[in-house]
């Protein structure tokens, strides 16, 4: 399920708002991971530990 986010993109500069989901990574760490709307570039966001 798809929510909305701000994270920062890294090819634009700028803080953006982006569709994204919620995954857990290897570390164990909650990270929300979609695509910026304005250049496409993947942007990840750190949430917590899950």
């Amino acid at each position: 399920m798809a929510e909305t986010f701000e994270g920062y993109c890294v090819k634009c500069k700028d803080k953006r708002h982006y569709q994204g989901e919620v995954r857990v990574s290897d570390s164990g760490r909650r990270m929300a991971r979609g695509t910026c709307p304005v250049c496409g570039i993947t942007i990840n966001r750190i949430l917590g530990k899950a």
